[in-house]
């Protein structure tokens, strides 16, 4: 017997739940304001970034990236350079060693030949992950104006807020405490 008066308070209660949301409807109004001008094209966003690095974010109203954008670059080039310089640096040293290893006025001379193999693979692998790198940032560059241009929608103001408080309770049933976090959110 209280077995199916369990079930029916579970099967009517939406029932009942619904018709109560249906009458609340009807008294309550919410007026959503959609303004476009704030609203960005994700598509150009995007063709822009992409075509010129910075400019989608530059159109998305985040201006402040473009350096670091630009920052990024800079430093891979910097990077693939260096490598590059250490690379062709031990390149020529192993094709002198080959010619002659016992000249002693050649590059590295405390190297043998495995050693100057091991320089060479080294440089030449770091250049080529810079090169990635590159892309990479490029890459990060276009789907970032992409996603703040979709997010450019969203109400971000201060209003909307998270809250974590701490909370104490004196339970009356168990005669005990319960301390805990909660998260409080205003509209």
């Amino acid at each position: 017997m209280i077995y199916i008066f369990i079930i029916a308070v579970f099967v009517l209660l939406p029932v009942f739940n619904s018709q109560a949301q249906d009458e609340n409807l009807k008294l309550d109004t919410i007026q959503v304001n959609f303004s476009k001008k704030n609203i960005k094209d994700p598509r150009k966003a995007t063709i822009l970034s992409a075509i010129l690095p910075g400019a989608g974010q530059v159109y998305n109203g985040k201006a402040w990236k473009v350096p670091l954008i630009y920052g990024g670059f800079a430093a891979n080039i910097y990077f693939i350079e260096f490598n590059n310089r250490r690379y062709q640096l031990f390149i020529n040293a192993l094709k002198a060693f080959d010619i002659n290893q016992n000249d002693p006025d050649r590059a590295f001379p405390n190297l043998n030949r495995d050693g100057l193999v091991r320089n060479v693979n080294f440089w030449r692998r770091n250049r080529d992950l810079n090169y990635f790198l590159f892309i990479g940032i490029y890459a990060l560059n276009i789907v970032d104006a992409n996603v703040d241009a979709h997010l450019s929608a969203f109400d971000v103001s201060e209003d909307l807020t998270f809250r974590f408080e701490p909370v104490y309770e004196s339970l009356s049933a168990g005669g005990g405490n319960l301390i805990g976090l909660s998260l409080k959110i205003n509209f």
